[in-house]
């Protein structure tokens, strides 16, 4: 965010478009997909396995059911809890309080995608021009401006 001010930030995240909201689901991923696919993070979806890395379920591990993009949570199967009717419910979660240890692939665009995040890196940068080669480019001549400076004003009288 570019405001320090922390209203401004939660006006901002709760008024966010649901393209923008969508990069604040990513989460961290498992030190092997980090070196297959090159990156730190990605946004989480329906159908990824995700380990809970905080709060009281912490070290459960399960699919993702439903992301909710609305109240930036996401809910994960086997993470539930019961109610005093005996009814089961799946228990929110923060995104980035998950770890993604398996990525669901079957979207064909998240794949595009990780690979474009993996080139990134491999691209080279271009090599640069030394010091002589610089020199004999010939140089353009730089077109002068009229000073407003020089030029005389009528006297008033």
């Amino acid at each position: 965010m570019k405001t320090t001010k922390p209203q401004k930030q939660r006006k901002r995240m709760y008024q966010a478009p649901l393209t923008k909201r969508y990069r604040r689901f990513s989460a961290t991923l498992t030190t092997k997909l980090k070196k297959s696919h090159n990156t730190n993070s990605v946004p989480v979806r329906t159908g990824d396995t995700v380990k809970i890395m905080r709060g009281d379920r912490e070290g459960l591990e399960g699919k993702v059911s439903r992301v909710d993009r609305k109240n930036y949570r996401i809910f994960v199967d086997g993470v539930s809890r019961e109610k005093v009717d005996g009814t089961s419910t799946l228990i929110p979660i923060h995104p980035s309080k998950v770890m993604i240890t398996r990525l669901n692939l079957d979207d064909k665009w998240r794949r595009k995608m990780l690979e474009r995040k993996g080139v990134v890196e491999k691209v080279e940068m271009p090599k640069e021009k030394t010091v002589e080669e610089e020199e004999e480019a010939p140089r353009k001549a730089k077109k002068r401006r009229k000073s407003l400076r020089n030029i005389k004003k009528p006297e008033e009288t």
